[in-house]
Order: structure tokens, then C-alpha cells, then sequence
């Protein structure tokens, strides 16, 4: 193989054994990362599992306490939350402590692992691919995290108060599973961080001459639909404030991708 420099002419060309012993020293970098962070996470994670993973079971979560203290008029107030967390699997809770500690350490590793990947395979690019990929890692990474914050600052919490509180008869008494909840919240959140890809998907289907502006300009009201029909989904609550908190990041996603898309395709001669 060879490799290009930023204006896209030949550098020494690699073997095949030196690409893959570059790789090699990538993924070595990228995992002693990783299992340092592993191992700081493991001993933060009693303090990290009740102050950050627990919080959106306490009624003093920061979202509940800004909508209790908000005009009861335009959101309509907010209840009191108590619900009871429990355990019946014996390995359980030391099973959580582990898989968490290296679920947060794996997503927090993700932009170094970026990071790393884009210097092992910027080499072999021209320069508009160049930035083209630059613009990809760093738009996808950031979106990534963002959409990981709002499931976690709004679209868990609200699932959660909403299926917690919900009761088929008054004679069942929720105690929510450790396990169920784990799941829910990593499921919820994830989702979210990938849903935030939206612009990114959008802006490579650009490039592909797949999408542009003026098609999605035309199915603007139909997809409007569907993302009021995923944020029902993603939190099935009759509370439209709650519907609409949810909704609103999802078509700002699309009316973002509406921006990074090109415009109409040029004309053929």
C-alpha cells in the first residue's frame, strides 16, 4: 500500500507486516487507555452509581426540581417519585459494578479510539477526503455525546417516572429490579447517543448523491409523523410536555440535517 500526504502525493509505501504492526501499536494504545480507565471507574463506582446512575430514581433529580420549581401553569407540576429499587439475583449487584464500569469506560475511551483511527488512516487520504473524515469523527463524536446527555437528562427520567408510577391495579405494589432498571437506562440512553447521528447519516447520504435538501424539504410533514410516533414510543406518557420534550431534540435533528445536506442536485446538461 502507499501512503499519501495532506496534498496527496505518494509517501514510502508500507508492507502489509508494517500496516499491520502500526495497527497493532494503535489498538495496544487505544486498551492500556481503556483498562486504566477501567480500573479508576471500578473503584469510583459505588460513589458514580448513586450520584449519577441512581439519581433519576430520587425525587431530587436536577430535572425534577426544575419543573417542580417552574410555573405550575405551563407544566402542569410535577409529582412526588417513590419507587423502591431492589435485588434478587445473588451476583447481581457485582455483575452491575463490573458491566457499568466498563460500559463508562468504553464510552469515555470512544473519542481517544477515534482519535487514534483517524491518524492511522489519514496518511492514505487526499486532502478533501481529509477533511471530510475530519469532519465526520468530530461532527459523529460530538453528536454522540450530546444525544447520550439528553437521554439521560430527559428522556430516562421521564420513561422512568412514567413506568414506575404507572399501575395496572391498585393492589400491585412496583419494586422496580435492579437489573430492569440497568437495562433500561443503558438501553435509553445508547439509543439516544445514536439517534443524534441523524445529521451525520444525513450529510453521507449527501455526499453519496443519495439525499438532498429539497427531498427532505418535500417529506418534511411526513416525517414530522414519525418522529412524534418515536417520541411516543421512547417515552409512553399521555403528558404532552413531557411528548413534547422528547420530540422537539428529534426534529431539531432533522431540521439540522436539512442544513448539512446538499442543496438540489445540479441539473444534467
Amino acid at each position: 500500500m502507499t501512503e499519501r500526504n495532506e496534498a496527496g502525493g505518494a509517501q514510502a509505501e508500507m508492507s502489509f507486516w508494517d500496516h499491520l504492526e502500526v495497527l497493532r501499536r494503535v489498538i495496544f494504545r487505544v486498551l492500556a487507555v481503556f483498562v486504566v480507565l477501567f480500573a479508576v471507574i471500578l473503584w469510583l463506582m459505588p460513589h458514580i452509581f448513586t450520584a449519577v446512575i441512581l439519581a433519576p430514581a430520587s425525587d431530587d433529580f436536577f430535572i425534577y426540581r426544575f419543573l417542580r420549581g417552574a410555573s405550575a401553569d405551563m407544566f402542569g407540576g410535577i409529582g412526588t417519585l417513590q419507587v423502591q429499587i431492589i435485588n434478587i439475583d445473588l451476583a447481581a449487584q457485582f455483575l452491575t459494578h463490573i458491566n457499568m464500569s466498563m460500559l463508562m469506560a468504553a464510552v469515555i475511551t470512544f473519542p481517544y479510539c477515534v482519535y487514534e483511527l483517524w491518524f492511522y488512516v489519514r496518511p492514505a487520504l487526499y486532502t478533501n477526503e481529509i477533511r471530510a473524515v475530519r469532519k465526520a469523527f468530530t461532527g459523529g463524536t460530538i453528536m454522540f455525546y450530546l444525544g447520550c446527555l439528553v437521554g439521560y437528562a430527559l428522556v430516562f427520567p421521564f420513561t422512568f417516572r412514567f413506568l414506575a408510577g404507572y399501575q395496572l391495579s391498585p393492589e400491585i405494589v412496583n419494586q422496580i429490579n435492579l437489573q430492569s432498571y440497568i437495562n433500561y437506562f443503558t438501553m435509553l440512553i445508547l439509543i439516544m447517543g445514536i439517534v443524534f447521528e441523524m445529521p451525520l447519516v444525513a450529510w453521507l447520504l449527501s455526499r453519496l448523491g443519495l439525499l438532498n435538501r429539497k427531498l427532505l424539504k418535500k417529506y418534511r410533514r411526513h416525517a414530522v409523523v414519525i418522529l412524534l410516533v418515536l417520541a411516543a414510543v421512547i417515552t409512553p406518557s399521555g403528558d404532552p410536555f413531557t411528548l413534547s420534550i422528547v420530540f422537539l431534540p428529534l426534529y431539531l435533528l432533522y431540521e439540522l440535517s436539512l442544513l448539512v445536506v446538499k442543496k438540489e442536485p445540479a441539473a444534467e446538461a
